[in-house]
C-alpha cells in the first residue's frame, strides 16, 4: 500500500466511476483497475463491491473499503499539509531559529542583529536561550537548540562551525582604581586584585581561570554573579575588577577598559551538530550573522 494507491482509491470514490476517476488522474482506465486490484491483493480484502456495479451506478465500497477510504482521506490530507509546511520552511515563510548564547553576547552583540534579521524574515520565530557556555553546549548536544555561539576551545569533531568574531578581552576597572592610570595591564598585575566573575560554566570565568592556571597563580574571586549589570556596579564602585569582552564596557562612563599586555583575544564561533542538518531558517540566520559581523 502506497500514497499513489490511496490517492487512486479516494479519487475513485469521489468521481464515482473508474472512467471518470481515470480521466481525473490522467491515466488509462485499465491502469486504475489494476492499481485498485493490487491494493486489494496486498491487503487481502475486497474494497469495491463489484456485484452492485453497473454502467450508470456509482461504485460501492465494502466495509473494508469504507474503512480504508476514511484512513486514506486523513493520510492524504496530512501529506498535503506536510508538503505545504516543508515548502513554507524552504521559502522562509515559516520556521524557528533556536540559538544558545552567553550572557555577554546575548546582551551586547546579538540584540541589534536579531532585530535586523527579524525585519528581513518577519515570518520566522527567533528563540534565544541565554546561559553559560557549558549550558549552551549541553543544549546543542541534546538538540534543545539548533545553533550555539561558543569559544574555539569548545569545538569538537561533532560540530560544524564558522568563526563569527574575534573580540578583545580587556580589564574592566573603576575610574579611581589603582590600575586606572595604567595604559596596559599584565596578567600578573590583574591577578593581584580582587575579581568579580561569572559563576562556573561561563566562558568568561573559564577563560580567566585558564590564564591563572598558566601563570600558576590563584584567582582571588571576591564576587560571583551572572548579572552583567551587577558586575558593572561592583567594578564602577571599585569593589573589584574583571576581564570582559571589550564590547561590554566600551560605552560606559564609569568603567575604564584597559588592554592586557600582551593583548588578549577570544575567538567566538557559531556552531551546530554535524549529524543534524540545520534547517533553511537556521542556515539563513547563520549566513545573516556571517554577513553582518
Amino acid at each position: 500500500m502506497d500514497i499513489k494507491q490511496l490517492n487512486h482509491l479516494t479519487t475513485l470514490v469521489n468521481e464515482g466511476s473508474f472512467t471518470k476517476a481515470a480521466a481525473q488522474l490522467h491515466i488509462a482506465q485499465p491502469a486504475l483497475s489494476q492499481s485498485i486490484k493490487r491494493l486489494e491483493l496486498s491487503l487481502g480484502v475486497t474494497l469495491i463491491d463489484r456485484h452492485y456495479q453497473g454502467r450508470n451506478k456509482p461504485i460501492t465500497l465494502t466495509a473494508e473499503g469504507n474503512a480504508l477510504h476514511k484512513h486514506a482521506t486523513l493520510i492524504l490530507k496530512q501529506v498535503q499539509q506536510a508538503e505545504a509546511h516543508i515548502k513554507s520552511m524552504a521559502n522562509l515563510t515559516r520556521g524557528e531559529v533556536r540559538v544558545a548564547v552567553s550572557g555577554m553576547l546575548g546582551s551586547y552583540y546579538l540584540p541589534s542583529r536579531l532585530m535586523a534579521f527579524r525585519h528581513q524574515h518577519p515570518s520566522l520565530k527567533l528563540s534565544l536561550f541565554e546561559g553559560g557556555t557549558r549550558h549552551a553546549l549541553a543544549m546543542l548536544q541534546k538538540e534543545e537548540v539548533d545553533i550555539a555561539i561558543v569559544t574555539s576551545d569548545d569545538l569538537t569533531d561533532e560540530f560544524d562551525s564558522h568563526l563569527l568574531l574575534q573580540e578583545q578581552m580587556v580589564v574592566a576597572v573603576g575610574q579611581n582604581h589603582p590600575l586606572a592610570k595604567q595604559k596596559e595591564i599584565t596578567l600578573k598585575q590583574f591577578f593581584n586584585h580582587e575579581l568579580v566573575m561569572f559563576q562556573p560554566g561561563y566562558f568568561h570565568r573559564e577563560w580567566i581561570l585558564k590564564q591563572a592556571k598558566q601563570l600558576n597563580v590563584e584567582a582571588n574571586i571576591a564576587f560571583e554573579t551572572n548579572l552583567i549589570n551587577l558586575i558593572k556596579q561592583v567594578i564602577s564602585q571599585e569593589f573589584a575588577i574583571s576581564s570582559v569582552l571589550k564590547m561590554v564596557i566600551e560605552n560606559e562612563e564609569t568603567i575604564l577598559a584597559k588592554p592586557f599586555n600582551p593583548p588578549m583575544f577570544l575567538d567566538l564561533h557559531i556552531a551546530w551538530k554535524k549529524q543534524r542538518p540545520i534547517s533553511q531558517a537556521d542556515r539563513a540566520f547563520v549566513n545573516f550573522l556571517m554577513e553582518n559581523r
